[in-house]
Parts: C-alpha cells; sequence; structure tokens
C-alpha cells in the first residue's frame, strides 16, 4: 500500500536518491517541520521524496530496521517504506513505524509536537499516546547557555 501512496504522489514531488544525500534532506525536511533532526534515523536511505504540495513524505530504505533511542530506553522498527503526510510540527497518516511496548509492536500513525516544543507524542491510530523530550530524538542538542550568559526574553505590553 505505501508504495502506491508513494507513485500517486510522486508527480510534481521533490525525490531524492543516494544515502548521504537523502540523509541530509530527510533531515533538512525535519528541521524545516519544526521536528527533532534524529526523528528517523534510518542508516540505509535509498530515496526520500516530498511532495510539498500534498504534503506527503516517503523514506525508502535497502531493509527494515530497528533502532534504540538510548536516553528513553524505546526500541521502534521502521519498514522498508515509510510515509506521512507532514506540516508543521505534526506527521500524520504514518505508515512504516512500530515501537515496542513491553512485549508487543504498536503501529504509530501520528507524531506532533507539544505547543511548548518540548514534547514529542506519539499516536496510535486509536488515538493512544505517549509522550517524550524532543531531546531525545535530536542529533545535536541546543547547547546550554554559557556561564555569564543571559537569555534575553520581551515582554507583550499591557497598555
Amino acid at each position: 500500500m505505501a508504495s502506491q501512496s508513494i507513485e500517486d504522489h510522486r508527480s510534481g514531488a521533490e525525490v531524492q536518491t543516494g544515502h548521504d544525500l537523502c540523509e541530509h534532506k530527510s533531515r533538512e525536511f525535519l528541521a524545516e517541520l519544526g521536528l527533532p533532526d534524529g526523528l528517523l534515523p534510518l542508516p540505509s536511505l535509498e530515496e526520500v521524496g516530498y511532495n510539498r504540495t500534498s504534503g506527503f513524505v516517503w523514506l525508502r530504505q535497502a531493509a527494515g530496521v530497528t533502532h534504540t533511542f538510548d536516553s528513553i530506553g524505546k526500541q521502534v522498527w521502521y519498514d522498508k517504506e515509510v510515509t506521512a503526510f507532514v506540516e508543521p510540527g505534526r506527521m500524520h497518516g504514518l505508515t512504516g513505524v512500530k515501537s515496542k511496548e513491553l512485549l508487543i509492536w504498536v503501529t504509530i500513525s501520528e507524531i506532533v509536537l507539544s505547543p511548548s516544543g518540548t514534547k514529542i507524542v506519539f499516536r496510535t491510530p486509536a488515538g493512544l499516546g505517549r509522550a517524550f523530550p524532543v531531546a531525545a530524538f535530536q542529533l545535536n542538542p541546543a547547547a546550554p547557555a554559557a556561564e555569564g550568559e543571559q537569555k534575553v526574553e520581551t515582554a507583550a505590553s499591557t497598555n
């Protein structure tokens, strides 16, 4: 089914091939969407496509792979084809991704960034969700401010 969806959205899509370029492009589009750049750690990417008109994204790799996010102790399985519809802070209609919960693999159908931007929520087709810190999925987490530096904030005027 994923292959058919890819073919349906291929026309007008930006398509990249070759591992290095695909890895760069997948991280680039995740950052563009405001999602953590390590969310899709696919070691053998062969093709990445993004149809900006429909918001459809696909990633093809040589074989399915299991990845462990060490900081949260979660195993995630990525199929040979991963597809989703994307918009800022959200991937929905996701296919090809499962997370191991206790002894079973659970399908993930949606990934959403929390309004605060500090948590990322993974939802099943039944609507059940689990939140984790965004930093657990960042390849290059933001460095903490150096000692002596001050964070500058602006306050809205209440006239």
